[in-house]
C-alpha cells in the first residue's frame, strides 16, 4: 500500500512532464516501472543501504535529465510541480536513510551536497542540526556547518554559536580555533567594508551598531588568548599568525602573537625560521618606479643577507640539527630560484656551500643533507671537495648504507682509482643484511670496468655475502649478466649452479624459460625442467604458472598434450584457497579457446 501510494504521488509530476513536452509517454512508463522496482526494494523488511543510494542516484539523474531537456526546448515553467516534487522526495529518502544508518558520515555529507546543489537552505539547516547531534565528535563537520552559516546564510552570529558549541566538545582542537579565529576576522572585515561604503554614501550611521572593538578584531584577539592557554606549540601560533596576515587591520594582533611566540618558544627552530624568513617580506625603501634592475638585485641581496644573519644568530643560540636543517633549506630554496643575475646566483651558491660546511664542522648536518651538498659541489665543479665531503660523511655515519652508496657514486662519477678499495671498506662496516644496494652498485660498475672473470667472481661472492632474501635479486642479475655476456651455454651453466641454491624468485625461473624460448632449437625437455623447478617453489601460490606449463605442452612442437591432464590434477592438489577456483575458470577458458 505504501508503495502504491508513493507511485500515485508521482502521477501529477509525470503528467506535467508529458504535458509540457519534456518526456514522451513511453519514457513516462519507463520511469514508472523503474520507480516501482526501486520503491519495492526500500519497502522490504531487510533494508539495504545500497538500495536507498541507488534510488537517490536515480532521482538525481532524473533531475539532471529534466534540466537538460528544459535547456534544449527553452521551457522554464512548472518547476514547483516537477523539480520541487522530486527534490522533496529525495529529501525524504535521505531522511529515511540517515535515520536508519546514522553512523554513515558519507551519507550525511551526500545529503548536505544535495541541499547545496538545490539551494534548500531551510532543509540544510535541519540536516546540519541532526548530523551534529549524532556526530559531535568530528570537528570537520562543525567547521563545515559554521562556514555555511557564515558564507551562505551570512549569519556570523549562527556561525559563532556553532564554533562555541564545537569547542565545548573539542576544547583542544587547533583546527577549530584556527577557523573560529578566521571567521571573526572575516566578520570584522565585512563590517569595516560596510561602514566604509555607508560613509562614502554619506549615510547616517546612527541606526547601525558598529562596535570599534569588533572592527579592530578584538573578538579574534580574545580567541587567540584563550587558545594560547590551551594549545601549546609553535605550529599553532604560526598558523594563527598566517591567518592574521591576510587582513590589513591586524597589525597590533600580529605583533602580540609574534611577541608571545618569541617569549614562549625562543628555543624552537621554527620560531627562528619564521623570524629569519620574515626579513624577506620587509618592503623596499625606494619608490617602485625609480628602481633599476641592479637596484632590485642589490635590494634582494641585502634582504637575503639579513635573513642569513638571523639564521647565523639562530644556529648559535639553538645549535641543533633541526635548526641547521631550517637554515640549509632556506639557502637551497633561494639558490634554486631563477634569476638573470649571475652575481646574485653566485652569492647564493657561496652562501649555501658555507652553510653546509659550517653545519658539517659542527657535526650537526643531518644525514639526508649530505647528498644535496655533494650534488651542489659536483654541479659547481668542486670535485676534490666533493670527495673530501663524501669521505667525511662515511666516517660520521659508518653504518649508513645510503651514505656509503653516495660516496661510491661520487668516486665512480669522478672515475677514481679507489672505487674497489672503498667498496671493501664499506662492506667491512656493514652487516650482510641491507647491503644489497652496495652489491648492486658494485657489480654494475664492474660490468663496465673489470674483466668478465672479475665480474663473475664478484657475483658469486655477493650470493654468499648478502642476506638470503637479498640474494634473490643478485641471482636474477647474475643470470641476466651471464646471458648478455656469455650467451645460452653460459647462462645454462649458471642456472645449473644455482638451481638448488634457495631462496628463489619466480622471475628467476621465468627469465630462464624466456631465454630457452628465444633459442632456435628450443627444447621442451629443458622447459619442463624449468617449469617443474618453478612449481616446486611456487606451485601452491601461483595458478598462472600451471596454466603457462599446460600451454607449453599444447603449443610446443615437442609438447605432449596427454600430459595436460596430470598437470591439471597436480595443480588442483597443490593450489590453495581461492586460487583453485581461479585456476579452474581460466583452464575452462583455455579448453574453449578463449584464453
Amino acid at each position: 500500500e505504501r508503495r502504491e501510494q508513493r507511485l500515485e504521488d508521482r502521477v501529477p509530476e509525470l503528467e506535467q512532464l508529458e504535458r509540457v513536452g519534456l518526456f514522451t509517454r513511453r519514457e513516462i512508463r519507463a520511469v514508472l516501472r523503474k520507480a516501482s522496482a526501486l520503491e519495492y526494494k526500500i519497502q522490504r523488511r531487510a533494508l539495504r543501504k545500497e538500495d536507498f543510494v541507488t534510488y537517490i542516484q536515480y532521482e538525481v539523474n532524473l533531475l539532471e535529465l529534466i534540466k537538460k531537456r528544459r535547456a534544449r526546448i527553452g521551457y522554464s515553467f512548472k518547476k514547483d510541480e516537477i523539480e520541487n516534487s522530486i527534490v522533496r522526495r529525495v529529501h525524504s529518502l535521505f531522511k529515511r536513510a540517515t535515520g536508519k544508518w546514522k553512523e554513515d558520515v558519507q551519507l550525511w555529507l551526500s545529503h548536505v551536497a544535495f541541499c547545496k546543489q538545490w539551494n534548500s537552505k531551510h532543509q540544510l539547516s535541519k540536516v546540519f542540526s541532526c548530523m551534529l547531534a549524532i556526530h559531535p565528535n568530528k570537528p570537520a563537520l562543525w567547521i563545515m556547518a559554521a562556514k555555511w552559516e557564515m558564507e551562505s546564510r551570512l549569519s556570523s552570529e549562527s556561525a559563532r554559536h556553532l564554533f562555541l558549541r564545537a569547542l565545548r566538545f573539542h576544547p583542544e582542537c587547533s583546527k577549530l580555533y584556527q577557523e573560529y579565529f578566521r571567521m571573526e576576522l572575516m566578520h570584522a572585515e565585512k563590517q569595516r567594508k560596510e561602514k566604509k561604503e555607508f560613509e562614502q554614501a554619506k549615510m547616517d550611521l546612527g541606526e547601525f551598531n558598529y562596535s570599534e572593538e569588533i572592527l579592530n578584531g578584538e573578538m579574534a584577539r580574545i580567541i587567540y588568548r584563550d587558545a594560547a592557554q590551551k594549545i601549546k606549540g609553535v605550529e599553532f601560533h604560526l598558523a594563527l599568525l598566517s591567518i592574521a596576515k591576510l587582513f590589513d587591520f591586524t597589525q597590533d594582533l600580529q605583533k602580540e602573537i609574534l611577541e608571545s611566540l618569541q617569549a614562549s618558544y625562543a628555543d624552537d627552530p621554527l620560531t627562528w625560521n619564521y623570524m629569519a624568513r620574515r626579513e624577506l617580506e620587509l618592503g623596499s625603501l625606494q619608490p617602485a618606479e625609480h628602481t633599476t634592475k641592479q637596484m632590485k638585485v642589490a635590494e634582494m641581496t641585502q634582504r637575503e643577507e639579513r635573513c642569513c644573519a638571523v639564521f647565523e644568530e639562530a644556529v648559535t643560540a639553538v645549535p641543533t640539527e633541526d635548526m641547521w636543517k631550517c637554515y640549509i633549506t632556506f639557502c637551497l630554496e633561494r639558490y634554486n630560484r631563477k634569476t638573470n643575475s649571475e652575481e646574485l646566483k653566485q652569492k647564493r651558491l657561496e652562501r649555501t656551500l658555507s652553510a653546509f660546511n659550517k653545519a658539517h664542522e659542527s657535526s650537526l648536518l643531518p644525514e639526508g643533507h649530505y647528498k644535496q651538498w655533494l650534488q651542489l659541489l659536483l654541479e659547481s665543479g668542486l670535485c676534490e671537495k666533493a670527495m673530501e665531503v663524501a669521505e667525511a660523511a662515511t666516517q660520521r655515519f659508518r653504518l649508513s648504507v645510503e651514505i656509503w652508496q653516495m660516496r661510491l657514486q661520487v668516486l665512480i662519477q669522478l672515475k677514481s682509482d679507489d672505487v674497489t678499495q672503498c667498496f671493501e671498506e664499506a662492506l667491512k662496516h656493514m652487516k650482510s643484511k641491507g647491503t644489497l644496494p652496495l652489491w648492486t652498485l658494485w657489480v654494475e660498475w664492474s660490468e663496465g670496468t673489470n674483466t668478465k672473470q672479475d665480474t663473475e667472481a664478484l657475483y658469486q661472492r655477493s650470493l654468499c655475502a648478502t642476506a638470503p632474501t637479498e640474494s634473490v635479486t643478485m641471482k636474477e642479475k647474475y643470470l641476466d649478466w651471464a646471458y648478455r655476456k656469455g650467451g645460452y651455454k653460459k647462462v645454462k651453466r649458471v642456472f645449473t649452479s644455482l638451481h638448488e641454491n634457495r631462496p628463489f624468485s619466480l622471475d628467476f625461473f621465468r627469465k630462464m624459460i624466456q631465454i630457452e624460448k628465444e633459442q632456435e632449437s628450443c627444447k621442451m625437455l629443458n622447459l619442463r625442467e624449468y617449469y617443474e623447478r618453478a612449481l616446486r617453489e611456487f606451485g601452491s601460490t601461483n595458478s598462472d604458472l600451471w596454466l603457462d606449463y599446460i600451454k607449453e605442452e599444447l603449443n610446443h612442437p615437442q609438447g605432449k598434450p596427454e600430459n595436460c591432464g596430470s598437470i591439471h590434477w597436480r595443480a588442483m592438489k597443490m593450489l590453495q584457497g581461492d586460487l583453485v577456483e581461479n585456476f579452474v575458470s581460466k583452464y575452462t577458458l583455455l579448453q574453449t579457446g578463449h584464453l
